[in-house]
């Protein structure tokens, strides 16, 4: 087996468990260490897994909205969620509970800690794939031509006149 099978194949098996882990993070980091930020950056460890075994086109696969759609709902869903309790005259960022009695889980307590880490989770795997997205293509495929430019006297090479001596 070649490498690049072994570490492809290494990621399939791996990436669903770290996200897993991730998501466990996300619920769990409001009575327990972990939390949205922390969820994020695992899942943002798992969309590096990706990046390592097939490249960019392998990471834009993983959604089909763009990365900067992911940041602003997680951003507009954390701020909401901050900025909810004012509506009742309450301080930003007050927490709330919920709690309910579901046939499968039992007992299920829920506080409004957990929209605002899940907006966080939302900005920090946005912004891990926007980073992917804006420095993860090949440098060969990126092609400049500033011979328009050195024409206009944009670039400031020989063809720019503003800077000759008179």
């Amino acid at each position: 087996m070649r490498a690049g099978v072994v570490v492809e194949l290494s990621v399939r098996a791996v990436f669903h468990a770290v996200l897993v882990g991730s998501i466990y993070l996300l619920f769990a980091g409001h009575n327990q260490p972990g939390g949205g930020f922390v969820g994020g950056l695992l899942a943002g460890a798992a969309v590096a897994l990706r990046y390592v075994a097939g490249g960019i086109e392998e990471v834009r696969g993983l959604s089909r909205l763009k990365p900067w759609t992911i940041l602003g709902g997680g951003l507009l869903l954390a701020g909401a969620t901050a900025a909810a309790p004012l509506l009742a005259g309450r301080p930003v960022l007050e927490s709330g509970y919920l709690s309910a009695d579901l046939p499968l889980f039992g007992d299920v307590k829920a506080t409004a800690a957990l929209p605002f880490d899940t907006g966080v989770y939302l900005v920090v795997v946005g912004l891990v794939l926007m980073i992917f997205e804006a420095f993860g293509d090949e440098p060969d495929d990126v092609v400049v031509d500033l011979t328009e430019d050195r024409r206009r006297g944009l670039w400031g090479g020989r063809g720019n006149r503003s800077q000759e001596a008179p």
